[in-house]
């Protein structure tokens, strides 16, 4: 329980990252391709992925919600995140089964810590711009 505790509250840390963003439309597209990942690694049929996505979707606003609410007591963060987490496994697992119904928080976190590995390669990638009042020759 302490080992999977501190994996929750790296884990948490790494998502106050996304949560700190306003723009709507890019917690949007978070929330499709996290939406589009999951089902794909949990091989959801069209009836189940047409159940399961406005039920992500409740959750994934109540989640980033959460995130942006509590970011200053990362203890309450955390009980809140699993109570909400806790709320919504029962609903998931109606439509996908007890087994798929509880990965889905596992695939979440694979996914974030997927962007966040992508968004640290493209920030090293980028090219260092030159301060704009340097003399040119």
């Amino acid at each position: 329980m302490r080992k999977f505790l501190i994996i929750f509250t790296l884990t948490l840390v790494a998502f106050c990252g996304f949560a700190q963003e306003d723009d709507h439309g890019t917690n949007e597209r978070i929330r499709d391709r996290m939406s589009e990942y999951i089902q794909k690694r949990l091989h959801l049929s069209n009836e189940e992925s047409q159940k399961f996505t406005p039920v992500f979707f409740r959750y994934f606003k109540e989640w980033r919600t959460t995130l942006r609410d509590n970011r200053g007591d990362r203890l309450l963060l955390q009980q809140k995140v699993v109570d909400l987490r806790l709320r919504y496994r029962s609903e998931f697992r109606e439509i996908l089964g007890e087994k798929r119904g509880s990965q889905v928080y596992d695939h979440q976190e694979i996914f974030i810590k997927e962007m966040r590995r992508v968004g640290k390669e493209r920030m090293e990638n980028r090219p260092v711009k030159p301060p704009n009042n340097l003399p040119t020759n």
